[in-house]
């Protein structure tokens, strides 16, 4: 019998598995101390004589030749092949080689990873397991689609030398937390990193729904800020600088002025209305506001609110930033609010209340896009703008290569897409893979939201200069123009809920295609990981914050008490107690005033840590996910009621395979943990 192990690792140190302590756990017989030679190129062997073979290592491959049934790393095996001349093939993706084991560096990987496999005519995974078909598919305890799960066929272990009832024998959870320990360990030895060290951490991803990854059939991706991150100072500071320059052409006063990315953050409201920036919290309310670039008082704006609700349906009166390109319109307008406070606009430009001021700095900035100088600049210099993510691409290799379906659906040009997605992604890609490999159906000039709402006629783009011609119907490979998801459906004869779809926008990306199709969502979020390492480093402040609000809540349930017994023995009424009707007025006069200092003095501490919370995210706003010490934020509210899952890169998908089954948390918010 012989193993083959595919060690990518190139160092001639010892490998884990060769461990003379490890060997001795391996029923494959006496083995004798490891020795390392090297061959006639110089490549480090390694040898283990056992009683019954073989053990070595040559050049990254490990065999291990045994006529009998071994027991290696947990699991037994009885697969004979021919050793000295052997004719079957092991393939993968990109080669096909005698003996050849699949080797991770052919994918652009550097991590060293352990592959044991057998030369057999016939993968042997077809013989051990079995996917659930979608004509035979069901639902778990979770109402989640069986689609796509692994299954396990009993009656084939036996081939292989594993008796699956009785290493299950015992009580399930002690099997279960022993089964895991071994999975670990060999993770560990594979040098894998743990599946749990990225849940709770900034690169998480989040689930507010559960999903079962393994019944999704395809994986739509919108492309700007979601399969590439711009450096938002420098785009969304262009994008300002086009619309000022815009503004002044068409009379405005914008000298002095500059791009400052913390005035605002995402999630936020416009007021077209007041000339405001506003805040809210999952149900409306306004908790913190802006007039112009000066934040207002919580007297004022619980004067200027305290009545009304944020309403998004309100589109006339209420603006809310979606998306990182909502940024630099957002400071655009609100310094402008600070010049038409001023008297500063020009009369002759006409009388502008904060509403037609709002539509002119609009009027600049989608000026500055459609003349197509700023994407011009980018596409110029894509590495001033675009910060490379080397892991994105591995991530969607892995979805690919697991089954699913890859769609692109961007509302950028074809010329723009082809630029900056070739800048992302080919030099990160394997062999001479170029990005348009990756993807099933690319849709360029999409026109989202409406590309999810309605019908618009589908072109396909034919030559490299973009030229186009009609059609009805996406083939797979195929690069297109316009159309809409209808047609996507319809093209890949995948529908609803089979289909996920990433962006970074709530409501043009996540929440119109789960309204309209019923598809699963994910939002990309990159100001996630600021606010979680935010979180961590505001534990203590927040802990001792929460420690006075809890010692005024003590002190005032109390001093409640005493001041109902004072008022019912002003009213003639008896107290709640004999005792307090007959205490002495004066001491319980004394005991309230005292407990009414300790309060005040209480507030005076509470205040300005209350005012300072969420500070190390944001000086004006706090937290991106809270409004107030334990309230959520409205965007924390469209998260929750559109996206399935959310995390702040797609990359992140690498850490969690594409098989994954996310579940959701009990009512907290999911980055609580």
């Amino acid at each position: 019998m012989t193993f083959l192990v595919g060690w990518t690792s190139k160092s001639a140190d010892l490998p884990t598995f060769l461990n003379p302590k490890r060997l001795e756990d391996q029923p494959i017989g006496k083995t004798s101390q490891p020795e390392m030679t090297k061959d006639r190129e110089g490549q480090p062997t390694w040898k283990v004589s056992c009683s019954d073979g073989l053990i070595s290592s040559s050049n990254g491959l490990v065999s291990c030749s045994d006529p009998t049934p071994t027991q290696m790393f947990g699991a037994k095996f009885s697969l004979h092949v021919d050793v000295v001349a052997p004719t079957n093939c092991f393939r993968n993706e990109h080669s096909s080689h005698k003996n050849a084991p699949f080797s991770m560096e052919q994918l652009g990987r550097k991590a060293s990873t352990l592959c044991l496999s057998s030369v057999d005519p016939k993968p042997p995974n077809d013989a051990v397991f079995f996917v659930t078909p979608p004509n035979k598919c069901g639902v778990d305890y979770l109402g989640e689609s069986t689609k796509g799960d692994l299954n396990v066929k009993l009656d084939h272990l036996h081939a292989f030398g594993i008796d699956g009832h009785a290493i299950l024998e015992g009580p399930v959870e002690e099997v279960a937390r022993t089964k895991a320990r071994e999975a670990e360990d060999l993770l560990k030895d594979l040098n894998i990193p743990s599946p749990s060290s990225t849940r709770n951490s900034p690169r998480g991803i989040f689930c507010t729904r559960t999903l079962n990854l393994r019944s999704i059939s395809a994986i739509g991706y919108d492309m700007d800020y979601t399969l590439m991150h711009y450096n938002v100072m420098a785009w969304e500071g262009r994008a300002y600088d086009y619309c000022m320059e815009n503004l002044k052409n068409m009379g405005f006063p914008v000298d002095g002025l500059a791009f400052d990315p913390d005035l605002v953050i995402r999630g936020l409201v416009i007021d077209k209305e007041k000339g405001n920036l506003v805040k809210a919290d999952r149900f409306g309310y306004v908790k913190r506001a802006m007039h112009g670039t000066k934040m207002l008082s919580t007297r004022a704006v619980s004067e200027m609110y305290g009545r009304e609700l944020v309403d998004l349906r309100q589109e006339s009166r209420w603006e809310f930033l979606n998306t990182l390109f909502s940024l630099s319109e957002a400071v655009a307008y609100m310094q402008m609010v600070d010049r038409l406070d001023d008297g500063a606009i020009p009369s002759d430009l006409g009388s502008f209340d904060y509403k037609g001021l709002y539509k002119a700095v609009g009027k600049a900035l989608f000026r500055a896009h459609v003349e197509g100088r700023l994407k011009s600049e980018i596409m110029s210099n894509p590495e001033q703008f675009v910060e490379p993510d080397p892991e994105l691409p591995l991530a969607l290799l892995d979805q690919k290569e697991a089954g699913k379906k890859l769609l692109l659906i961007t509302n950028s040009d074809y010329h723009y897409t082809d630029k900056m997605m070739q800048h992302s992604f080919n030099r990160f890609l394997p062999n001479d893979m170029g990005w348009r490999d990756l993807f099933d159906i690319v849709i360029v000039s999409a026109q989202k939201p409406e590309f999810f709402q309605m019908s618009h006629p589908m072109y396909e783009v034919v030559t490299g200069e973009g030229l186009m011609r009609p059609c009805f119907k996406a083939q797979t490979g195929g690069l297109y123009s316009g159309g809409s998801a209808q047609m996507v459906e319809d093209s890949l004869n995948i529908h609803g809920d089979e289909i996920l779809y990433i962006g970074d926008h709530i409501y043009t990306d996540v929440s119109q295609s789960k309204v309209h199709l019923r598809w699963r969502t994910a939002l990309i979020c990159r100001e996630l990981e600021e606010e979680y390492s935010a979180l961590i480093h505001s534990q203590s402040h927040r802990q001792s914050l929460v420690e006075h609000i809890n010692q005024k809540e003590v002190v005032g349930d109390l001093f409640n008490q005493l001041r109902l017994a004072l008022q019912r023995r002003s009213k003639g009424h008896p107290a709640q107690t004999l005792a307090a009707t007959n205490m002495d007025e004066e001491n319980l006069t004394e005991s309230m005033q005292k407990l009414l200092i300790v309060m005040q003095r209480l507030d005076e501490k509470i205040a300005p840590m209350l005012e300072a919370d969420g500070e190390l995210f944001n000086k004006r706003w706090g937290f991106l996910s809270r409004a107030g010490l334990w309230d959520k934020s409205h965007l924390m509210r469209q998260i929750e009621k559109y996206a399935d899952i959310y995390t702040s890169r797609v990359s992140n998908f690498l850490y969690y395979t594409p098989f994954m089954y996310f579940r959701s948390q009990e009512q907290n918010l999911a980055h609580d943990s």
